[in-house]
């Protein structure tokens, strides 16, 4: 996938402003607070339909607008898609992909995928296992739309059974429709779980060899899925069973304390350098690079399940790694579309730098090189 055009109207700090892009490697270089970040964050936006940095649609509508446009064409194997996003204070936010409306966020899905990498990616690794499940569940769901719509109706379900929990401390009555629930959230959490485990064994594979590569060769990464329901094989029918059984026997608790305690929602992925906890035991650079090395094996594993790779965005990234972790970086970009912020261009090699067109951005502003 190679993104051709950009368009944003009252997006953030951008009034209007309309670029082509006709090259690979393409960066936005300026002070902080000048707008670099949310260049990418539209495009992310565009594939996800979703900020990376934020829940509400309203924060990306420039101040003192009540609306805004986001429109990319982005260039595939078998033609061009047009993708328009428009956000309102006053309406609902609207897509449209080739001038046609989409009814459900799922059906945007596949259509243009991007990755991206920022420093607030070092999450993955730091902190709380949200922040790991949102990871698997933003990347299978681009390359699996169905998986999108599961994982949205799982929480639906969940919602329905938490509250159905709390309503049974008041009527205990109300505790013969669980059994309802929790065979539709075992069913659902069922092809969830199936689809982590996939992904994350393909990615673990993958990012060992990029790890290696981008450590010099000193560090052996392995990524672990740690599921709350562990079922001993892949088949659905046997995870469900697994699922309901835990729901089962956790009913007494879940009652006492009015929320599910088992199930899609509770788990996590560890990551683990030469046989030790990253999370806990992994110095920052090491943080940094097992984030990157998660990000590249993205792009490689979205290639293989599609057929094309992703675009790239970096945000920031220039800053996070050190000279040897920079140039292993760019030596595994090849063929993937990237897009590139800094604050200056010094720490890029001037080789790499050749390669760039550059764009520098200032208050809201746009001109090339």
């Amino acid at each position: 996938m190679y993104l051709k055009e950009l368009t944003l109207n009252n997006y953030r700090n951008y009034q209007s402003i309309s670029l082509k892009f006709d090259s690979s490697r393409i960066m936005f270089v300026g002070k902080n607070a000048q707008g670099k970040t949310n260049i990418l964050e539209s495009i992310f936006l565009t594939c996800t339909g979703r900020s990376h940095r934020t829940p509400r649609d309203n924060e990306l509508i420039r101040w003192g607008q009540d609306s805004c446009y986001i429109r990319v064409l982005v260039e595939r194997r078998v033609g061009y898609n047009s993708i328009e996003v428009f956000l309102s204070l006053k309406d609902k936010k609207k897509i449209k992909i080739n001038g046609v409306a989409i009814q459900k966020l799922g059906q945007l899905m596949g259509h243009f995928n991007a990755i991206m990498f920022s420093p607030e990616d070092l999450k993955l690794v730091k902190e709380a296992p949200s922040e790991r499940r949102r990871y698997m569940d933003m990347e299978i769901s681009q390359m699996k739309p169905q998986y999108f719509y599961n994982l949205q109706q799982y929480n639906r379900i969940l919602a329905h059974r938490n509250n159905l929990l709390k309503e049974i401390g008041k009527n205990p009555g109300a505790k013969k429709m669980l059994p309802i629930f929790d065979e539709q959230l075992s069913e659902v959490g069922a092809f969830i779980i199936k689809h982590r485990y996939e992904f994350i064994d393909s990615l673990s594979k993958i990012a060992r060899e990029i790890h290696w590569r981008i450590s010099s060769r000193s560090e052996r990464l392995d990524i672990k899925y740690r599921p709350s329901i562990r079922a001993s094989s892949l088949d659905i029918e046997d995870i469900r069973e697994k699922f309901f059984t835990a729901l089962e026997k956790n009913k007494p608790e879940d009652v006492q304390r009015g929320s599910t305690g088992v199930g899609c929602h509770r788990d996590d992925i560890g990551f683990e350098i030469n046989g030790v906890d990253v999370r806990i035991f992994g110095s920052q650079g090491q943080q940094r690079t097992v984030a990157l090395s998660l990000k590249l094996s993205d792009v490689e594993l979205m290639y293989r399940e599609t057929g094309e790779y992703p675009v790239l965005l970096l945000d920031d990234v220039m800053s996070e790694l050190d000279g040897e972790r920079l140039k292993r970086l760019f030596e595994e970009l090849g063929d993937v579309q990237v897009f590139v912020t800094a604050t200056d261009l010094n720490s890029i090699p001037p080789l790499e730098l050749e390669k760039f067109h550059i764009y520098e951005i200032e208050g809201g502003k746009v001109i090339k090189r």
